[in-house]
């Protein structure tokens, strides 16, 4: 028994010396490459890309990625999309990326939301269409709540946005946890987390193939740093509560929206959430993709595209903007 007691202990001893060599390791091969403006005492990273001059007063594009990533997901799928045709904003959602965590405040939907209109605000930003993928859909939700008049339309990507039976992975209750997690995100995390993130891609990506350097592509190790994971397992530990309260004050969300689901999505219930946002928002239209999963941003980026741009010309005719007497040409078939 001494001699299994001595093993465990040389075992987590030897799991937080690699931890703290790796990140360090990490540390030293990932430079933020955006913009730091300090929002409320937290620091946020973000990547604004302007707009040709031609282009101008079109709504900005917000985009907020999802959990257990940063902003560089969302900028790898749609910067090129919209160079030049749009401005856009690619945020680092707080303790994630290169943002600071912030308080407990700042773990739920409607922390975030406060911190990303102050961003908003800060950058003199009066017209976004938001668009969220994942757990940042209901960050989008709580940013058309907490600022209806800066956020002018809403997208949300393979959304978690109502509540849905059971609970979250237990490797993220016990990294949420205030002593406990501290120990196992400093020993098991990042070793045992970058060895089975391939598969965990797999997963989220099914049925299409993850892109061969999507790990490369938006810096996956910053996730396994132990403040980071940290941070985002008590986001997603919290989610479920947030939006039980949150779903209340949908129906307050009269910006035009559009709420895009997978088919073969198995990471979300595109029945729950999905079909709960289109019953509870005034202005959704829904694009349903087939066999498409949980990461359409990567594997069916045309499509958003053209929802997108569908959004911003009903957009246009709701705040005024447009001739009410001209139809928007209909774009797509699942609307």
């Amino acid at each position: 028994m001494t001699f299994l007691l001595f093993l465990c202990f040389l075992f987590v001893v030897l799991a937080a010396v690699y931890t703290v060599l790796r990140v360090r390791r990490i540390r030293a091969q990932f430079a933020p490459d955006g913009t730091f403006a300090t929002i409320d005492g937290v620091r946020l990273h973000y990547h604004h890309c302007p707009a040709e001059p031609a282009s101008g007063g079109r709504p900005v594009l917000v985009f907020l990625h999802g959990a257990s990533g940063n902003a560089y997901d969302m900028k790898l799928a749609f910067q090129n999309a919209f160079r030049g045709r749009a401005e856009t904003l690619f945020v680092d959602r707080p303790g994630l990326g290169f943002s600071e965590r912030g308080s407990g405040a700042h773990i739920t939907p409607a922390g975030q939301a406060a911190l990303i209109a102050g961003l908003l605000k800060h950058l003199e930003i009066e017209n976004a269409l938001v668009v969220g993928h994942s757990l940042a859909s209901s960050v989008t939700a709580a940013l058309g709540l907490h600022a209806p008049e800066r956020v002018r339309g809403l997208a949300f990507l393979a959304p978690v946005s109502h509540v849905w039976p059971g609970g979250v992975n237990w490797y993220y209750t016990l990294a949420a946890l205030p002593v406990l997690g501290w120990l196992f995100t400093w020993t098991l995390t990042l070793p045992v987390g970058e060895r089975l993130a391939p598969s965990a891609m797999k997963n989220v990506f099914h049925p299409d193939p993850a892109p061969a350097t999507y790990a490369r592509d938006i810096r996956l190790p910053l996730l396994f740093r132990p403040e980071s994971f940290r941070a985002n397992a008590a986001q997603i530990c919290s989610i479920k509560e947030a939006v039980r309260v949150m779903s209340r004050d949908y129906r307050r969300l009269n910006q035009p929206a559009l709420i895009v689901t997978g088919t073969e999505d198995t990471v979300v219930w595109p029945s729950i959430h999905c079909e709960g946002l289109l019953s509870d928002l005034p202005a959704a239209e829904v694009l349903m993709l087939d066999r498409a999963g949980h990461m359409p941003q990567h594997t069916h980026t045309a499509d958003i595209v053209v929802g997108l741009e569908r959004l911003l010309s009903r957009m246009e005719l709701h705040n005024g903007a447009a001739d009410p007497t001209t139809e928007p040409e209909l774009q797509f078939g699942q609307a």
